[in-house]
């Protein structure tokens, strides 16, 4: 007879039901596992056996085989461990045969008999619920899976031993309740910064609309303070949103506890990363930096230091909102909407703008030219917002503190976003949240701007030769300007405001 128990792998954040079968059957004493199983599915057999000793029971000294089918999927992580030894359990008599009818099972085993944490879970409880299926999982996950539904049918269990007398009726395992991560309190705060009032105005048009901002300025002007307090000002993240970054982060590995946040995500890498580490690969094609910061923000620092290759990475998901990531053996794509917040120095020395200051290598405009030429020029289109951050004088700092920190611009912004929400939920489009994420066509019609705006923008275009993604992106933080003016049309002021973030981008372009 086969013992049969569902499972999952895992494609991106998506789920493929994966069928572990049983067999325990005369013959020589031997334990085998087939269906493409990695490194760590293999070696289950030793951990799946340990285990189940120190459960109390002892397997069988008879031919097992366990088949992973579809047998040309191929099968990765350590999640395959518990059906697998619940699969065995139930072949030997140790728990009825019917009592996996109906799970879905993951969970990774300890020598011990103990069940940790897998990555996963969430998608496994998602697509269990889709197929109309319950979860057995780990206790420290059973939050995490609680968020698929209020209805799924979840058993959350930290041993062997748990789940055996549960079956037996002996102990009653509660449904886990979600939980959500609580919040320490965001310390960093804008009116932490004294001055920069250019580069805060920046900051929050960044935030109301999900545009990409670049500040170039000298080291210790305040650039990454700034990026640092940009998620003090964005919005939670929605119910929809919340559960698609959560999927990510679980893939990852990277909830801890099975409690989730709705604070947005923040990813500041080191300008050492790769490509692979930005955009996603590797052995096992995991999740990037990009796809960590879905629906958050992605902050480079000293931006000319990252490599070439790994910024021009950026370019397709900067456009798209996703990532394909494509191996000799399956194709993986992960979401990758994300804030693409950078800042660099205008040299390398950083003080090429300094008055007064003569470069001892070469002359300013040149050493300033070959550091930013690093960066290419299709990469700079694609960022909304250039800005110039000077350095802070001393007359700044001895200022009192501002009076606006990140509560009263927090409260613009989220207006900001309630009205683009509504704006494109009202012409079918319920799934766009910001006038970063809108497509050109529907761009075109809902900031149509004014008789003098259209003017304006047609004499500009020509003069700073605007490609047509240009266009496109001054369009977008026009409305976004008019959106926190709460202005129903795109006016003549908001274009030269959105015109004039576009000039320094035009400087750097020339420059690269």
């Amino acid at each position: 007879m086969v013992q049969r128990v569902s499972t999952v792998a895992f494609e991106g954040i998506e789920v493929r039901p994966v069928d572990v079968q049983v067999q325990v059957a005369p013959g020589m004493p031997a334990f085998t596992i087939v269906g493409l199983p990695d490194k760590a599915v293999s070696e289950a057999r030793e951990r799946v056996r340990s285990a189940l000793t120190a459960s109390g029971l002892a397997l069988p000294a008879r031919r097992i085989t366990i088949n992973l089918a579809p047998a040309d999927l191929p099968k990765e992580g350590s999640h395959y461990d518990l059906p697998i030894a619940l699969g065995l359990m139930a072949a030997i008599g140790a728990i009825p045969h019917d009592a996996l009818a109906g799970f879905t099972v993951l969970g990774e085993l300890g020598l011990d008999g103990s069940i940790s944490q897998v990555a996963g879970v969430l998608p496994a409880a998602i697509g269990a619920n889709a197929r109309g299926e319950g979860l057995m999982c780990p206790a420290k996950c059973g939050p995490e899976a609680a968020w698929a539904s209020p209805d799924i049918e979840i058993i959350a269990a930290s041993s062997l031993i748990q789940l055996a007398n549960h079956f037996k009726g002996t102990q009653v395992l509660p449904r886990p309740q979600p939980k959500i991560l609580e919040s320490e309190g965001n310390a960093l705060d804008l009116a932490d910064i004294k001055g920069q009032e250019s580069a805060k105005r920046a900051l929050e048009v960044a935030a109301a609309g999900g545009h990409n901002l670049l500040m170039v300025g000298p080291p210790g002007a305040g650039k990454s303070m700034l990026a640092a307090r940009l998620p003090s000002i964005l919005p939670p993240l929605t119910p929809a949103e919340l559960l698609q970054v959560s999927m990510v982060a679980s893939v990852a590995g990277e909830i801890e506890g099975g409690a989730l946040t709705n604070r947005r995500p923040f990813r500041a890498p080191h300008h050492s990363a790769s490509m692979p580490a930005l955009v996603g690969g590797g052995l096992h094609a995991r999740p990037g930096e990009i796809s960590l910061a879905h629906h958050g923000v992605l902050f480079l620092d000293e931006l000319p230091e990252f490599q070439p290759q790994a910024l021009d990475s950026l370019r397709q998901p900067l456009e798209t909102g996703e990532v394909s990531i494509a191996r000799a053996n399956h194709r993986v794509t992960y979401p990758a909407r994300f804030m693409l917040v950078a800042a660099m120095n205008p040299c390398r020395c950083g003080r090429a703008n300094e008055p007064g200051f003569a470069c001892n290598r070469r002359p300013n405009a040149r050493c300033t030219s070959e550091y930013q030429a690093r960066i290419s020029g299709p990469l700079l289109d694609r960022i909304d917002l250039h800005i110039e951050v000077p350095a802070v004088t001393a007359a700044d700092l001895i200022l009192p503190p501002p009076t606006e920190g990140s509560r009263e611009v927090a409260e613009r912004v989220a207006m900001a976003r309630e009205r683009q929400t509504a704006r494109y939920a009202a012409v079918g489009l319920p799934h766009i949240g910001s006038n970063a994420a809108v497509s050109g066509t529907v761009l075109e019609e809902v900031a149509k701007p004014d008789a003098s705006g259209l003017s304006l923008l047609r004499d500009a275009a020509e003069a700073m030769r605007l490609s047509a993604r240009g266009y496109h992106r001054v369009l977008r933080v026009a409305r976004t300007l008019a959106d926190l003016d709460g202005a129903d049309k795109v006016g003549r002021i908001h274009l030269a405001e959105a015109l004039s973030y576009r000039a320094l981008a035009e400087e750097v372009r020339r420059a690269a």
